[in-house]
């Protein structure tokens, strides 16, 4: 540990209660640090989950504009805090032709102002540290599904690049943006083991690498405002789609329609038809 994490620290992990928000508040218990670990809906993960690494829990709306004065009053009696991982992220399937205004704001709501408003609350009272956001390799070559999500993920790049300039010296802000790394939104865990490894590598991203690019984050007190990519070179195929609506061939057609037709072209024109009803939303709060 560098002397910027000297003694007793907390980090704040926000989603820090399944998938890969778990898997880094296991990752840096270990490491020493006391976790924060920020849930909405998932109470029962959260509180097993702290029990486990000697944690604590901290239940806050990201949606709600008051998520960060939560947050940061959680902090009471626990060692300072060093690190703020802004991890939580909603992931809803839209398109640019059927987004929706509701769809628009809660995704900026939960995956931009949440961060930008806990970053700047965090900064303030921490002094000195590190802020990471995780973003999205796809962003390094965008295709326009799961708009709305991709959109706010591009503002939080431009987040990190603009925070990483206001707060330093005391404050350094970095970005990891990992490819497809678990089953996500509708995708099949058929379809995720066939398409994982969709990349110039033919590896696919494991979450042990996401712990690894934080930790070498933490451990190297002169990068600032740069985000580290864990795709394999997806980027260099430019696919035109998701990766998760392409077949495992990788000839650039679509996936055929799955058993629930949800995919399925309304008229065979190749245009994607987006799963109706609102159920299509990964849960990392």
């Amino acid at each position: 540990m560098t002397a910027e994490f000297e003694g007793p620290r907390t980090a704040i992990v926000t989603g820090g209660a399944k998938r890969i928000g778990a898997e880094l508040s296991r990752a840096l218990a270990a490491d020493g640090w006391h976790v924060l670990i920020h849930y909405n809906h998932s109470a029962a993960e959260a509180e097993a989950l702290a029990a486990r690494i000697g944690g604590s829990t901290v239940r806050a709306d990201l949606a709600d504009p008051r998520a960060s004065a939560t947050i940061m009053a959680a902090l009471d009696g626990l060692p300072p805090p060093r690190l703020l991982v802004n991890s939580a992220s909603r992931f809803v399937l839209d398109s640019a032709d059927d987004f929706t205004v509701d769809g628009w704001d809660a995704h900026l709501d939960i995956n931009l102002r949440a961060p930008a408003l806990i970053s700047r609350a965090f900064a303030a009272k921490a002094g000195r540290g590190l802020i990471v956001n995780m973003l999205d390799a796809k962003l390094a070559a965008p295709n326009p599904d799961f708009f709305s999500y991709t959109i706010s993920k591009m503002g939080l790049a431009g987040l990190t690049e603009l925070t990483a300039r206001a707060f330093a010296p005391g404050i350094r802000v970095c970005g990891i943006a990992p490819s497809v790394t678990m089953v996500s939104g509708p995708q099949s865990r058929a379809n995720f083991d066939a398409v994982h490894d969709r990349n110039a590598l033919g590896r696919g991203v494991d979450v042990a690498e996401i712990v690894g690019a934080l930790r070498f984050l933490i451990a190297t007190p002169t990068i600032t405002g740069q985000t580290i990519v864990l795709d394999g070179g997806q980027r260099f195929l430019s696919l035109a789609r998701d990766v998760q609506f392409l077949p495992p061939s990788g000839d650039g057609q679509f996936l055929p329609p799955s058993g629930d037709g949800q995919f399925l072209p309304p008229s065979g024109d190749g245009q994607f038809l987006p799963p109706s009803g609102d159920g299509q939303f990964l849960e990392t709060e």
